[in-house]
């Protein structure tokens, strides 16, 4: 069974690491030679499982991933909204003035 799969009473509760990403992609490279396997038997019927597991692997990885940019980018604004008025301040301006 995928990691990506939580009964609905455990999600948004667990933590994202790296291992726990590591993990993913290990199951995805896993379930693509599974998939690549299946099609080169001409068992395209068995794919269908694999494929819908990999395609919510990838879109959980996708949010991760989209999740880790919008921190750093409101961690960077406040960052340079800092320096901002630091630099301001040292130049002897404040706002309204």
């Amino acid at each position: 069974m995928s990691i990506v799969f939580v009964p609905k009473k455990l999600r948004g509760k667990a933590t994202v690491n790296q291992e726990t990403i590591q993990r993913l992609l290990d199951e995805n490279d896993q379930l693509i030679r599974c998939i690549t396997e299946y099609m080169q038997k001409g068992r395209a019927v068995e794919c269908v499982q694999y494929q819908q597991i990999l395609h919510r692997n990838i879109v959980y990885l996708a949010t991760i991933a989209d999740a880790s940019l919008d921190s750093a980018a409101s961690t960077s604004n406040s960052t340079s909204n800092d320096t901002s008025a630091s630099a301001a301040a040292v130049n002897g301006h404040t706002e309204g003035s």
